[in-house]
């Protein structure tokens, strides 16, 4: 088989991060044949951090073997290296048949460090600070980021993901045994949080969420709702007091709460799913489990950040600037709208809250960590035979 035979995960341990580089992996281990193994990077302290991932990782964008074994030593990343070698000499797998595969900018310089250390290739997914996409042998960007084009840069519309089609009826059976639904009609919620653009505020969940609960209360359906890590405590409260006087809330999982994962569950038992804008990857998921997602518009943070985007966006909408100078809210914006105009995403209250699902759990349409794998396993062949 074509493809790498065996896949290094590079952990930061952020459950999105890790989410998008294990789907890839799923893919990968399907068409051809690898083994996974997952390796954590070293967790230091903020000084030692901003000197390892933001000043000296910039050697590795040119430098060789040497250079990233320094790198390594200096990093915390010794205990990675000698993990590495044991799995090969376990496993018996040449380095050239390596991919060491990371997603986001602190897993990214150990991955790229790893890879030229043991000879293997490297993969991000996202596009990593001070790095850039250039140093690594792929690149899986999503189209919001602008990633230019290059012949190691595959673009993605949403993100990668670990949704598995056959493995959510047993996620949903699962969830539905501890948390029984009362009606044939549920709904998912999926609610992010707070980020350099977005805010979800107690009183938006109340009018928001408030207001969907009244709908499910008409259509007789019943919730699941999860919030994320980025989910603030005034804001999970405030869903906490709605469940309390909606009892259609037949789950409340408070990501803070419980480091489970209960998104594949719910994607894999409801017939509808509603999901903040600010959580690309959640939208993401949802889509690949073959929803047409229904997008909850949250509030905007103000300020000067906001009026600049907001000045910027109209001048690219005017031509004066070209698309990739769009920044920001905007930005996502525009992805938001290509998941719509491909039918994977409606907006919330548009029209009439029914339940009614676009198409299976698992279809075909739309999965990007498949073809991202595809991909992968194309131009690792196509090189494999440039090299010979």
């Amino acid at each position: 088989m074509s493809g790498p035979q065996s896949i290094l995960i590079l952990s930061d341990g952020i459950r999105g991060h890790v989410n998008q580089s294990r789907g890839v992996a799923l893919w990968l281990a399907r068409l051809s044949g690898a083994v996974t193994c997952e390796l954590e990077v070293p967790r230091l302290s903020s000084p030692a951090r901003f000197a390892a991932l933001k000043i000296r990782a910039r050697i590795l964008a040119k430098g060789g073997k040497e250079a990233a074994r320094s790198w390594l030593e200096h990093s915390g990343g010794s205990g990675l290296l000698g993990k590495a070698f044991q799995i090969l000499e376990e496993s018996k797998v040449a380095g050239r048949d390596v991919l060491c595969l990371s997603t986001g900018s602190s897993a990214a310089p150990y991955g790229l460090a790893l890879a030229r250390v043991i000879g293997a290739r490297s993969a991000t997914v996202m596009t990593p600070s001070v790095l850039g996409t250039e140093p690594f042998d792929f690149a899986i960007v999503p189209v919001h980021d602008v990633p230019g084009q290059a012949a190691n840069i595959y673009p993605t519309l949403g993100a990668p993901n670990a949704i598995d089609g056959e493995k959510l009826a047993w996620e949903s059976e699962s969830l539905f045994t501890r948390y029984p639904p009362q009606s044939s009609q549920r709904w998912g919620v999926l609610v992010g949080g707070d980020d350099a653009n977005y805010r979800i505020s107690p009183g938006w969940v109340k009018d928001m969420i408030g207001q969907l609960a009244d709908h499910a209360v008409g259509a007789k359906a019943d919730l699941y709702v999860t919030t994320s890590r980025r989910t603030s405590s005034e804001a999970e409260q405030a869903l906490v007091d709605l469940a309390e006087r909606f009892p259609v809330f037949r789950m409340l999982f408070l990501a803070s709460k419980d480091p489970e994962n209960p998104v594949p569950g719910i994607l894999g038992g409801c017939q509808a799913i509603f999901c903040t804008e600010d959580s690309v990857s959640m939208v993401s998921e949802a889509a690949s489990a073959g929803f047409s997602v229904r997008i909850l518009r949250v509030g905007k943070k103000a300020g000067l950040k906001r009026v600049l985007q907001v000045a910027t966006s109209w001048l690219v909408g005017k031509g004066a600037l070209p698309y990739r100078f769009l920044w920001g809210a905007p930005r996502f914006d525009v992805m938001l709208e290509s998941f719509k105009t491909k039918g994977l995403a409606t907006e919330a209250f548009g029209k009439e809250v029914n339940a009614v699902k676009a198409e299976s759990p698992g279809n075909d349409v739309f999965n990007e960590a498949r073809d991202a794998a595809a991909w992968i396993v194309r131009e690792w062949e196509r090189k494999e035979h440039g090299a010979r």
